[in-house]
């Protein structure tokens, strides 16, 4: 009988996650030789699995990947739906059960994109027992005090106190009525020559970044992501230690929203070894539909040896 060919589609490695009465998603790529890591992948906020995709795929040279949902985020349950509200204690012991559902006793490797990074930080420092499993982890554009954030003064507090208001249930419906697909197309193309997911792209190009955005904001829950937004706009991680795990951090050169040498700084405080690893790109985060090209600059020499030892 002829050997079953494995699937060159990325979206066919897709799988069902039904954990802690939620229903959501999970990719999850193999390792392509044995003996490499296992490495849980975390994005941001509103994010997907699909906006990961070329990062899981790029990643999957180094080891075994996994990309979990995070609950109210790529089309899974918000966790408003079992009474439980989405700060950030709350999603790092989902995390936490995810690690124990998937990796049992085994070690692994964590890569953090931004949000994903502070919840993987808040769960290694809840649940130290997971911490031991960890050989290290990866923060990519994550951070850990609010006072990372390098934006004007003025525009910090109207998104620090606006998403405090839009994460209540009335102004988030309300928000519902006003970010329409027929809004979010008109804003963007408005912004097409400044905005950072925009710039550069010619019509056919830009219309598919929308359509992509277009999508998750419909994919997302809207109260998440504002109580995501605003646990962000008012963290402190630095009031406790994660111990025995060192952090890489990919040092954005041209990230418009932190403050990379105060970044740092926090990441001392809290962790036994901190090493900076610098990217040179052009923006925070690459665009929504980016290919695994694209997102290669994201992972530098540097890392992509410590990504490649043994385990």
């Amino acid at each position: 009988m002829a050997k079953a060919k494995k699937s060159t589609d990325p979206a066919e490695h897709i799988q069902p996650l039904y954990i802690n009465g939620l229903n959501g998603r999970v990719l999850h790529f193999p390792a392509k030789k044995a003996g490499q890591r296992e490495i849980l992948l975390l994005y941001g906020s509103h994010s997907s699995i699909e906006r990961m995709m070329a990062f899981a795929q790029e990643l999957n040279r180094y080891g075994d990947i996994t990309l979990p949902d995070w609950p109210g985020f790529g089309d899974m349950d918000s966790l408003f739906r079992i009474g439980e509200k989405p700060d950030l204690d709350t999603m790092a012991d989902y995390l936490a059960s995810f690690v124990r559902m998937r990796y049992k006793k085994r070690r692994f490797t964590v890569i953090g994109m931004s949000y994903g990074f502070i919840v993987a930080t808040r769960m290694l420092q809840k649940h130290p027992e997971i911490a031991k499993q960890v050989d290290f982890i990866v923060s990519i554009a994550g951070f850990a005090r609010a006072d990372d954030f390098r934006v004007p003064r003025r525009n910090f507090y109207a998104m620090k106190y606006g998403t405090r208001i839009m994460r209540h249930v009335i102004p988030s419906l309300l928000a519902k009525l006003v970010i329409r697909p027929a809004t979010i197309r008109m804003t963007y193309n408005a912004m097409a020559n400044r905005h950072s997911k925009m710039k550069g792209a010619d019509y056919a190009e830009r219309k598919l970044r929308i359509d992509f955005e277009v999508n998750l904001w419909r994919i997302n829950d809207l109260r998440t992501y504002f109580y995501t937004a605003n646990t962000m706009f008012t963290l402190d991680l630095c009031k406790e230690q994660v111990v025995g795990v060192p952090v890489y951090h990919v040092a954005i050169n041209s990230d418009q929203f932190f403050d990379n040498h105060l970044v740092e700084q926090h990441l001392n405080v809290i962790y036994p070894k901190v090493t900076v690893v610098k990217a040179h790109l052009p923006a925070h985060m690459p665009t929504v539909i980016a290919t695994p090209k694209e997102v290669a600059p994201f992972f530098p020499a540097q890392l992509r040896k410590v990504l490649a030892a043994k385990p």
